[in-house]
């Protein structure tokens, strides 16, 4: 019995399928979930993406397991060389047409023309002839064969290499064309690496169910889909915002040997792989969760991955998702509140008081000359840890701050006094003080009538700031739902995107403090 193909996917299920997908495809694979995830991601897209990294690390065995993601999909792969030929990535020259009908055209049925997911290894030792071919197929799916324009089914292309394009090469244009670019390394964790050891999972079998893999009918259908996604404005203002850091990154003299160079050609393709992100989500419209797919497309050497990270993070923070809540005006009105309160409930009352006052910042000085057992200066650290019980040695320094004697003292019977006994008999000295002005605070109750009005205007601002609360609480943005799910970006950005909206629920949260405060400062007396 023939298994009969699926209808065309729904938009209720698309994203259990993907995450089922993804699932059978990084089965037996260790560390390499974020690597499959941006393939299946960039296929779908129909997109490229440059895989960078030491051999062994599993570049090529992404690309294999790839394409058991499409059911009639046909796979093609090939290690370049500096001896490749055009006949070996495109096909051989059809004799049969050069002679019968004298045309120059290619057999691409089992070569890359023909195929629906290639992969080219050690893409930078192509010739010139195999990569001015690529440059149409990899931006307009257009493969030139003979004198016509054939329009090529790839939905992915997969390139690798253990190295960037060389600088001296003229490979610029054909490193622009990969959209998303990634580095791989070895594994990392200690466990996922005996695990991988171990493991006789034969990775390079099709154990994927027909019925999960995806067909041709249902990525053409997808394509129409993922073209109708919105891109809302917080998106759209977080990719200006991008753009205009990147001009000021590379208007810096020093960053002059090392600019980053993004054309228009490459934000078109970045917003296609944002919507296509939204879609595989279920979403109809793109998030700021998907902006951070762009740290993968936006660098042209891994020094300038960080930079490109920070510029997201900073660009999505400041266009977070928030809500209506006009915080300056809210706490202004708090503050006149406790202004108010303040001005009719406390009675500033000045009064006057001796203070000791040092003569630097380690000592007081003796009012009376102690010239009889020498020392004018006490240190400040050790009057303060006499008691007036106890008598205890304490030093005493000229006016140089010399030690000059050791007698035993305490603090005198009066305030800002010591007391040393000296030859048998106790002596009280003061310390030098001045008058300084000090202000107290006299609190009163307020009338009753005034009572009552700050308890109405107290109500109506905390049911307001509660309000607010539980609109964050219960009825934030939709995006936010299920944010820091997401299947091809690390969840733990999901804190920088609601870091507006973690700002202002605080910022409430203390607000209602305050005034809680406030009215007990004025209502209870």
């Amino acid at each position: 019995m023939i298994e009969q193909a699926p209808a065309i996917e729904t938009q209720t299920n698309i994203r259990q399928r993907t995450e089922n997908l993804l699932s059978s495809l990084t089965a037996g694979l260790y560390e390499r979930d974020k690597a499959m995830g941006l393939s299946l991601l960039t296929a779908v897209a129909g997109e490229s993406i440059f895989l960078l990294g030491p051999p062994g690390v599993g570049k090529s065995l992404i690309a294999r397991r790839l394409k058991y993601a499409f059911r009639d999909g046909v796979s093609f792969e090939y290690l370049m060389s500096k001896f490749s030929t055009p006949d070996e990535v495109f096909g051989p020259i059809s004799i049969k047409k050069l002679k019968d009908e004298d045309k120059y055209e290619r057999l691409t049925e089992r070569y890359l023309p023909g195929a629906n997911i290639v992969f080219l290894d050690e893409i930078w030792k192509a010739g010139p002839a195999i990569q001015n071919a690529l440059l149409t197929i990899l931006n307009e799916k257009i493969y030139r064969n003979g004198d016509e324009d054939v329009k090529v089914g790839i939905r992915g292309i997969i390139t690798a290499s253990n190295e960037l394009p060389p600088r001296n090469a003229n490979l610029a244009p054909i490193w622009d064309r990969f959209l998303v670019r990634l580095e791989l390394g070895k594994i990392r964790k200690y466990e996922n690496f005996v695990k991988m050891v171990v493991d006789t999972k034969d990775v390079y079998e099709d154990d994927i169910a027909n019925l999960t893999k995806l067909t041709e009918a249902e990525l053409d259908d997808w394509s129409r889909q993922i073209d109708e996604i919105e891109v809302p404005a917080e998106v759209l203002n977080t990719l200006q915002l991008l753009l205009f850091k990147i001009e000021q990154y590379n208007q810096q003299p020093n960053n002059a040997p090392n600019q980053i160079k993004i054309y228009d050609r490459r934000w078109k393709k970045i917003v296609r792989l944002l919507r296509t992100s939204a879609f595989l989500h279920q979403r109809p419209r793109t998030n700021l969760m998907d902006c951070f797919l762009m740290e993968h497309c936006l660098w042209n050497n891994p020094e300038q991955r960080e930079v490109i990270r920070e510029m997201i993070v900073e660009a999505v923070r400041k266009h977070g998702y928030s809500v209506a809540v006009n915080l300056q005006s809210l706490k202004k009105e708090v503050a006149e509140f406790e202004n108010d309160v303040h001005e009719e409930t406390r009675i500033k009352h000045v009064v006057e008081e001796k203070q000791l006052v040092p003569v630097s910042e380690s000592y007081y000085q003796l009012e009376k000359d102690l010239s009889q057992f020498r020392g004018v200066l006490v240190s400040i650290d050790q009057f303060r840890s006499l008691d007036d019980e106890e008598l205890k040695s304490v030093n005493f320094y000229d006016e140089e701050q010399n030690l000059v004697n050791r007698i035993r003292g305490r603090k005198g019977p009066r305030e800002n006094t010591i007391e040393v006994n000296f030859n048998g008999t106790n002596h009280v000295f003061r310390l030098k003080t001045a008058l300084v002005e000090r202000t107290e605070v006299i609190r009163k109750k307020p009338h009753r009538v005034l009572e009552k009005f700050w308890d109405q205007r107290y109500e109506q601002l905390t049911e307001y700031i509660s309000q607010q609360r539980n609109s964050i609480t219960e009825h934030g943005p939709e995006e936010l739902t299920e944010i820091g799910h997401h299947l091809f970006v690390d969840e733990a950005y999901a804190e920088v995107v609601t870091a507006n909206l973690q700002e202002v629920t605080e910022a409430l949260a203390g607000l209602a403090l305050r005034l809680e405060k406030l009215h007990f400062e004025y209502a209870e007396r």
